[in-house]
């Protein structure tokens, strides 16, 4: 466990009451300060597995939402979450209708990953998108199902907390 990731209870007490965002940002928030908000593989060594997941799912949540899986890919964390167990992980954690759905990513993501990744302006990038609809139902499905996963997810975390920070009194 990284020592330095650490939370309050009442902090985390109070995040829970807001909701499951709320409470997983404050989660993911002190795992990224406890590296000092860098992600690489000296990193990822002081960290461990669950954090690492979590913070994954955090990433994935955020492109998706913001610019679908297309910018997921574009923006370079093709690879931590398709070629990482994060799907196998996401099953183990109880959520294997969205480790099923990051399967299905992962099929696309190969199928596309040299176009999708190539260098581009702004306005290549948009027009990208209508050349990936694949992405399309991924994408629609994924914000529809969004805060139940994260939901699924808090739950999980909040069962095994020290598996994510330090609780300090």
């Amino acid at each position: 466990m990284n020592p330095l990731a650490s939370a309050t209870s009442s902090e985390l007490q109070e995040a829970r009451e807001r909701g499951s965002f709320d409470y997983l940002e404050l989660i993911v928030n002190r795992i990224s300060e406890s590296v000092a908000g860098e992600l690489n593989g000296d990193t990822m060594a002081r960290l461990t597995p669950e954090q690492i997941t979590l913070w994954a799912y955090w990433i994935f949540r955020s492109e998706v939402l913001d610019g679908g899986h297309v910018q997921l890919i574009y923006n370079g964390y093709g690879p931590f979450i398709y070629r990482n167990p994060f799907a196998h992980v996401m099953k183990l954690w109880g959520l294997t209708d969205f480790a099923k759905f990051i399967n299905k990513g992962h099929t696309l993501y190969k199928k596309h990953e040299a176009e999708i990744t190539q260098e581009r302006s702004d306005e290549e990038f948009m027009a990208m998108y209508e050349n990936f609809e694949d992405f399309d139902d991924l994408d629609d499905a994924f914000v529809i199902h969004e805060e139940e996963i994260t939901e699924q997810i808090a739950d999980y975390v909040n069962e095994q907390i020290s598996q994510f920070v330090t609780i300090k009194n």
